[in-house]
């Protein structure tokens, strides 16, 4: 397959070089496209794009990464996938590879994570991708670990029937033989592990997060992660839903009837939408 590869931290990150390496050694076509720098919390962003306004890039010569191509971009992850999906850096992908983060991206945290935006990007673009994380830890990082689950994972993904979908695979920070399994997980609701409150004070505003006062949900996939199991969560992007009385009451307040309109296509949650986990 020709896979490409990208992340939120940078194309020099740990993580980056040990996904696109495990892959490479699997035999597959790999580039790899990101940002120049650390874009976390960029979520599916791509910045200014337009014609009169052309994104710098840079070829770049990564220790592990030799012989592949290499491009940083002063732009988020998902400006690459956007732009890869084009054919800008030779063929369209088969499949993307975002990651491996520092830091695991469970529950609602999907949304504001530039790694899982990257991979959700791709399949808006009808290309299947894999999102990987890693458990925070002041430990250093088992990248390995990591790498070794992504590569089946991927090619599990790629090769999923019907619509393209994320797969979003969070492990915890172990040796490998130490995970004590992967399973399909749930997606943890809004603070169930940490909780954020925000203090206005005299020019700016700070946010503080403090440990959630319970623990996640036992089959969400931040508890399964706590508990030492690698999770995936199969994410089918953005879903429209039926919006047939909104349409009703808009309509009324012009003096109108709403037009007859059909039912959206991702109103299951499987043709290009939800952000929904399959278990």
């Amino acid at each position: 397959m020709r896979v490409l590869v990208t992340n939120d931290d940078g194309v020099e990150a740990p993580g980056i070089v040990a996904l696109a390496a495990r892959i490479r050694a699997a035999g597959h076509d790999v580039v790899v496209v990101g940002p120049d720098g650390d874009r976390s919390g960029a979520g599916a962003a791509i910045g200014p794009l337009h014609r009169s306004e052309p994104i710098p890039m840079a070829e770049r010569h990564i220790p592990g990464l030799e012989g592949l191509r290499v491009v940083a971009l002063e732009r988020p992850p998902a400006t690459a996938v956007y732009l890869a999906c084009l054919g800008a850096f030779g063929g369209r992908p088969d499949v993307v590879a975002s990651g491996i983060n520092p830091g695991a991206n469970t529950g609602h945290l999907v949304l504001h994570s530039g790694t899982v935006g990257a991979a959700l990007t791709a399949v808006g673009l009808g290309v299947p991708s894999l999102a990987v994380s890693l458990k925070w830890s002041e430990q250093p990082y088992e990248w390995e670990t990591a790498a070794v689950l992504a590569l089946p994972a991927l090619e599990w993904v790629a090769a999923h029937p019907g619509p393209p979908a994320a797969l979003n695979l969070n492990v915890p920070n172990v040796p490998l033989p130490e995970v004590r399994g992967v399973r399909a997980a749930d997606l943890a609701p809004y603070g169930e592990v940490w909780v954020a409150s925000a203090d206005v004070r005299e020019g700016d505003v700070r946010i503080e997060f403090r440990g959630s006062d319970h623990g996640p949900a036992p089959e969400s996939d931040a508890a399964s992660v706590l508990a030492g199991w690698a999770t995936l969560t199969l994410l089918y992007g953005i879903a429209a839903a039926p919006a047939h009385d909104a349409a009703a009451a808009v309509a009324a307040a012009l003096g109108h009837d709403a037009a007859p309109s059909r039912s959206p296509a991702g109103a299951g949650g499987r043709d290009g939408g939800g952000a929904t986990a399959a278990t």
